[in-house]
C-alpha cells in the first residue's frame, strides 16, 4: 500500500494497523539541534488518548510513545526521528462476525476491491488508530515552529447543535469532554451524545483549528498554496467529509465589500487587516494574520443498529457493529487537527526558508 506520507521537507511516514502489535512513524527534514523528549511528545498523545470520559471509545490504550533515533542528548541529530507505540488493549474477536461482512460507511469495500484482501481487525491502516501517530508527528512539528506559534482547535458543532462565537472563551476547552469553548455547548452535547450512544447511533461534528503568529510569506503560489495543503491534510483524517478555510462556504452569502479583508496602516508601521475573511492566505500565502481551517466529521459509522449491506460472497445481509467505538469520533479529531495543522505549517516553514532565505 502506497501513500502512507505527508509533506516535502518536513515529512513524516506512518506505518501499523489497529490491531497490530504496534504503530509509529519515521519523520523526516527535522533540523538539528532543537531539544526534543519523549515528554515533549506524550504531552499532546494525552489529549487525543482513548478512554478518558465516556463520550470517547473505551478502547484502554496508555498510547505511550518511544523515541527510537534521531535524538541524542536530548537533542535532534538532523536524521529521521523514529516512533512507535505499542499496542496493548486489542480485542480483535470484536470483529470475528464482520470478517465477510462489509461494514456501511467504512472502507471495507474499497480496501477488498482494491487489494483483495483486508484487516477487518478494527479497519487495519483505515482506523482512526493511524492518527496517534499524526499527533506524534505534529508534536515534533510544534518544536520546529517555535513557542511564537500558536496551534489550538475546538469543537465548534455536534449534529445541529453549534457553539455561541459570542461566549467564545479558548480556556473551557481544556475544561470539559468536547474542547468546546461554548460551557452551553457542551452541557447540550452531553445530553445529545448520550442519547445518541444509548440508541446505539452516532453523531458528527465540526472542528475548527486556529494558528496565531503565522508569519508572512508561508506557501507558494498555483500549485504549492498553503491553503491547499491545509485542505489536503485535514481531509485526510479519517472522517473527514469538508474542509473551508476562513470564511469558508458562508463567503457565498457575503457581498464582495462584506468579504474583502480591508487594510490600513497601524501607528507601529505594520499592515493591518480589518477583518479574515480569508483565513489568513491569500494567493496561496500566509497574510501574518491567524490561519483558520475547519473541517467536517461524519457520524461514527460503527453503530449497533443494523444496517443492510453485503457480504464478500456477494449475499445480502445486515450487519450492526460491536465493540468500543467514538459515539462522535469528532471529539478526538481535535488535538488531530491540531497536529496536522502543525505539520503543514513546519513544512512550509522549511520550504520558505530553503527559497528566500
Amino acid at each position: 500500500m502506497s501513500h502512507n506520507g505527508f509533506g516535502h521537507l518536513f515529512r513524516f511516514t506512518t506505518w501499523g494497523e489497529s490491531h497490530g502489535p504496534a504503530i509509529g512513524c519515521v519523520v523526516d527534514g527535522v533540523p538539528p539541534g532543537i531539544a526534543l523528549e519523549e515528554s515533549d511528545i506524550q504531552i499532546y498523545l494525552d489529549k487525543r488518548r482513548p478512554g478518558q470520559s465516556r463520550h470517547t471509545t473505551q478502547r484502554r490504550e496508555p498510547d505511550e510513545v518511544k523515541i527510537l533515533s534521531g535524538v541524542f542528548e536530548g537533542q535532534t541529530t538532523g536524521t529521521a526521528v523514529s516512533l512507535v507505540i505499542e499496542n496493548v488493549d486489542q480485542r480483535s474477536r470484536d470483529y470475528s462476525e464482520i470478517m465477510d461482512k462489509f461494514r456501511p460507511g467504512h472502507a471495507d469495500f474499497t480496501y477488498w476491491n482494491k487489494y483483495g484482501i483486508r484487516d477487518y481487525r478494527g479497519g487495519g491502516r483505515s482506523s482512526a488508530r493511524e492518527t496517534a501517530m499524526r499527533v506524534a508527528a505534529g508534536a515534533i512539528a510544534r518544536k520546529v515552529l517555535g513557542d511564537s506559534l500558536k496551534i489550538r482547535g475546538a469543537l465548534v458543532q455536534v449534529g445541529d447543535r453549534k457553539v455561541d462565537r459570542a461566549a467564545w472563551d479558548w480556556d473551557e476547552t481544556a475544561k470539559n469532554d468536547f474542547w468546546s469553548p461554548d460551557p452551553g455547548a457542551a452541557a447540550d452535547w452531553e445530553t445529545m451524545m448520550d442519547g445518541a450512544r444509548k440508541a446505539g447511533s452516532s453523531l458528527g461534528a465540526v472542528i475548527e483549528v486556529v494558528a496565531s503568529g503565522v508569519p508572512v510569506g508561508l506557501g507558494a503560489p498555483i500549485y504549492g498554496k498553503l491553503d491547499a495543503d491545509l485542505a489536503s491534510a485535514m481531509m485526510s483524517i479519517n472522517a473527514v467529509k469538508g474542509v473551508e478555510i476562513g470564511a469558508g462556504f458562508d463567503a457565498v452569502e457575503l457581498s464582495g465589500e462584506e468579504n474583502a479583508d480591508e487594510m490600513r496602516m497601524s501607528n507601529d508601521g505594520e499592515v493591518e487587516f480589518l477583518s479574515n475573511s480569508a483565513g489568513g492566505v491569500l494567493g496561496g500565502i500566509s497574510t501574518g494574520q491567524d490561519v483558520v481551517v475547519r473541517f467536517a466529521v461524519k457520524p461514527t459509522s460503527s453503530i449497533l443498529s443494523p444496517r443492510r449491506t453485503v457480504t464478500k460472497q456477494g449475499e445480502n445481509t445486515e450487519i450492526s457493529t460491536k465493540g468500543r467505538h467514538d459515539p462522535c469520533v469528532g471529539i478526538r479529531a481535535v488535538p488531530v487537527g491540531e497536529a496536522m495543522m502543525a505539520c503543514v505549517l513546519a513544512d512550509h516553514l522549511l520550504r520558505h526558508k530553503a527559497q528566500c532565505g
